[in-house]
């Protein structure tokens, strides 16, 4: 018997990738084929747990709350060196993260610019300087109750995290103009 799977139709942010920016970045750069035009390829979450050293219920509050956002099960990192200074052993839980691809990463991408960055106090756009040099963007994030998913009054204590948004290409004002046509709210300069 053969497998029935429906197939999902595109969500908002992947019909505007091929629609509309995917033409504006080829006329924009001088190409017509659209395989060498920038792309969004993953989103990394990262959230580094420090405080559960001495408390090891916060790494289970934290990788839930994770899991909350982004829509999948978190991987909880250990310590790979010993750090004495810091009591820190090798092998201790010390942060989670999580990678999306595809269906999710879109949807985590379109509720993060128009529902998450939004809800931040005195947010007057993202840093537009935040590029490593090989066109992927970090951008950090003090604490994780921006988040429509998180329940403000089940939040004990505050978390920040890290985002990753890793682009095909490897030049840094590509990788801009993209994220600027998903609309990221930059910076004025």
């Amino acid at each position: 018997m053969a497998d029935t799977a429906t197939k999902l139709p595109p969500t908002r942010l992947q019909a505007k990738y091929q629609k509309e920016i995917l033409p504006a970045l080829g006329q924009k750069f001088g190409r017509k084929n659209v395989f060498s035009l920038p792309k969004l390829e993953k989103i990394v979450l990262n959230m580094g747990v420090g405080k559960a050293l001495q408390d090891k219920e916060k790494m289970k509050v934290a990788a839930e709350q994770l899991t909350l956002i982004a829509g999948q099960k978190v991987q909880i990192t250990k310590a790979k060196v010993a750090i004495s200074q810091f009591r820190l052993r090798q092998g201790y839980e010390i942060g989670c993260r999580v990678t999306l691809r595809g269906r999710r990463m879109f949807e985590f991408l379109d509720r993060f610019i128009n529902v998450a960055l939004p809800r931040i106090r005195d947010f007057r756009g993202v840093n537009p300087k935040s590029f490593d040099g090989n066109g992927n963007y970090s951008v950090g994030i003090t604490e994780q109750l921006i988040f429509p998913e998180i329940d403000p009054d089940k939040v004990n204590f505050t978390q920040g995290m890290d985002i990753t948004f890793v682009t095909s290409t490897r030049n840094d004002d590509e990788a801009r103009e993209l994220l600027r046509l998903f609309g990221m709210p930059f910076r004025e300069v």
